[in-house]
């Protein structure tokens, strides 16, 4: 397999925050990615209850938190009524020309990618950036190229910060203009951590 120089970070970005960026950041620099692909998950089959916010606030708080950033792009390739499987995502962004790929993921994720929607060809398709951390496990399934990223210290969750701008609290560790955003479209108002 080629080296990547574009990587895919899928998620739900509910709301995208400043560990997402770091991530993205530290994987280009230390793996000489030209793009990481930001793809919101317009139906994500992991969470049936759906996102908080909507498609359309989520791939512009992306937008937002991507400016500025050369290497990093939005993607809307998840966009309609379907579930969104990561292996179909991939299979669309490689015939589109874009190989080869990284697929940019957490170790809490990537332990159970053996659940997900036809891995095997997944695991064919793409290499895997793990972001790690202290303590997390996960198994490399056979045939699996995996390089891993260390060190992001930062342990941010969308779940908390969703309680942080329900409370009001001004600390909340997501780009300002993507806070100028969520306070003007009144997102996540009476949200929980679920």
């Amino acid at each position: 397999m080629s080296v990547a120089r574009t990587a895919v970070f899928g998620g739900t970005f509910d709301p995208i925050h400043n560990a997402h960026l770091e991530i993205a950041r530290a994987a280009a620099d230390r793996f000489q990615l030209n793009k990481v692909l930001f793809v919101p998950a317009a139906n994500p089959p992991h969470k049936p209850a759906g996102p908080h916010a909507s498609y359309e606030d989520r791939v512009r708080m992306a937008e937002l938190a991507c400016e500025g950033e050369p290497r990093f792009e939005v993607s809307r390739i998840e966009q309609g009524p379907r579930r969104n499987y990561s292996i179909v995502t991939v299979e669309k962004l490689l015939a589109a020309g874009l190989g080869p790929l990284a697929f940019l993921i957490g170790a809490d994720a990537f332990a159970e990618i053996q659940t997900w929607h036809r891995w095997r060809d997944l695991v064919r398709a793409v290499e895997f950036i793990v972001v790690t951390r202290p303590g997390a496990a996960y198994a490399v399934p056979p045939g699996a190229a995996v390089r891993e990223l260390a060190g992001i210290e930062r342990s941010e969750a969308s779940s908390e910060i969703r309680l942080k701008l329900a409370s009001g609290d001004p600390g909340v560790p997501v780009p300002p203009p993507v806070l100028r955003y969520i306070r003007e479209r009144r997102l996540y108002r009476s949200q929980t951590a679920q």
